[in-house]
């Protein structure tokens, strides 16, 4: 059985058979999708799909919504956690992060104000004590230089794609890294370098659906101007992204899916508690 540690089911994309989908997923073996929220908007969405469908949820302001957020937002996010201390679904605080890849937050304004979320939102991981989904985009070392001023207890660094020596640090740190769609792609070599070299312990998979779609998914921009349709990622793609892995790393299927199950069971610790008591 698979987990998905990335999936956006709440999605707009996913409005017309947002049910079909996860059933779908649920048929090719997907036991658990984490469903991480990216505004403040997202945060009751992502806890009843959660509870509806049996999976996991984590609440938090998404780097790419931090222009748009307010103070007030993280006043919010802190009452928010209070509320659903006790609900066994709530396993991190996320999506947050640093993305220094879109131009329009690269500015200094912005990567100051990016900064502010980022440190507000892991100190109150810290303080409930969750683990953190992190999105990382161009911005490693500084995510890591926030994590190490801050008591977080553990995460995983969400579609990883920096340096061995990054991926490293973070390992170190008691986190995974996700890896996803990218790594089904031949072109992505330093990702898949990193797949079948770092340590199996360090290895979450996840879809981020319906974004980052796997290769076989995917259509140029002289495709889609020829008329061919973008295919949806989903969570149902998850376990023939975990066979390009497998293959990656000489590793037996149901060995993968084990591993990396528990893996995400140890950096999201409430989730092995769902797991062990669901029905």
């Amino acid at each position: 059985m698979w987990t998905d540690t990335h999936c956006h089911l709440d999605a707009a994309e996913f409005e017309p058979d947002r049910d079909a989908v996860r059933e779908q997923a649920r048929r090719a073996g997907v036991q658990c999708c984490v469903i991480p929220a990216v505004h403040a908007g997202h945060w009751d969405a992502v806890a009843q799909l959660a509870e509806r469908h049996g999976d996991a949820y984590a609440l938090g302001i998404h780097p790419l919504y931090v222009p748009q957020a307010q103070a007030q937002d993280l006043h919010a996010l802190e009452r928010a956690l209070e509320a659903r201390r006790g609900d066994p679904r709530l396993v991190a605080v996320g999506e947050i992060g640093l993305d220094f890849f879109v131009p329009e937050l690269c500015t200094p304004a912005m990567r100051e104000r990016q900064w502010f979320f980022y440190t507000a939102q892991l100190k109150l991981a810290a303080q409930h004590q969750l683990p953190v989904i992190l999105h990382v985009r161009r911005s490693a070392d500084v995510l890591l230089k926030g994590l190490r001023q801050c008591a977080v207890v553990s995460g995983i660094a969400h579609a990883f794609n920096g340096s061995v020596q990054q991926a490293h640090t973070f390992v170190d740190m008691g986190f995974a890294l996700g890896f996803g769609g990218t790594l089904t792609y031949e072109r992505s070599l330093q990702l898949r370098r990193l797949a079948s070299e770092l340590p199996a312990s360090a290895l979450v998979l996840e879809t981020d659906a319906p974004d980052i779609p796997p290769q076989w998914l995917y259509k140029t921009a002289e495709q889609r101007a020829m008329g061919a349709v973008q295919g949806r990622n989903s969570p149902a793609e998850l376990p023939r992204i975990a066979q390009v892995m497998a293959q990656l790393r000489g590793m037996d299927l149901a060995q993968l899916a084990d591993t990396t199950t528990r893996n995400a069971h140890r950096v999201l610790p409430q989730l092995a508690v769902l797991y062990h008591h669901a029905p």
